[in-house]
């Protein structure tokens, strides 16, 4: 069992739902919030890893979603201090286990890294009913426009 920091948008249901499928593979969650940490570049950076720079991006973040930022056109060092400046932009969540760091919510890749299989067989079906489901974007579904000033996930 991993002691796993995940930085969030606090009240994401995708979050929610991830941190619960962490918890019941016996996981400890320990999360903060990703639009309030102080990132540096050079920590920001290390979730990233060789993906390219446009994986790094979270792509429901308004100025994304309105072409006023485009991930595939925006070298490292802009993407780095966009983000910076504005937290939304990142892809969420952002996870450290160890000194291992990544981003994103990648089902396969978690289980082989840390392991997703639930602890106790009352989390099974929850749990594999979570693993089939897309914890990767906005859980509001496509064509969901949030009209929020914070953008990203809210409360509904």
């Amino acid at each position: 069992m991993a002691r796993v920091i995940f930085y969030e948008k606090p009240g994401c249901k995708n979050g929610t739902r991830q941190k619960v499928l962490l918890t019941a593979a016996g996981h400890e969650v320990v999360a903060y919030s990703l639009l309030t940490e102080p990132w540096t570049v050079e920590r920001l950076r290390s979730f990233f890893g060789d993906r390219p720079v446009a994986e790094w991006f979270n792509r429901s973040a308004p100025k994304v979603k309105s072409g006023e930022v485009v991930p595939e056109n925006t070298n490292e060092e802009t993407a780095l201090l966009l983000m910076l400046k504005e937290p939304l932009l990142i892809r969420r969540p952002l996870i450290e286990v160890g000194d291992h760091r990544e981003v994103g919510f990648d089902v396969e890749k978690l289980d082989a890294w840390i392991g997703l299989k639930p602890v106790d067989e009352s989390f099974k079906e929850m749990s594999e009913s979570l693993m089939n489901q897309d914890l990767q974007g906005c859980a509001h579904g496509n064509g969901h426009h949030h009209h929020n000033q914070q953008g990203g996930c809210n409360h509904h």
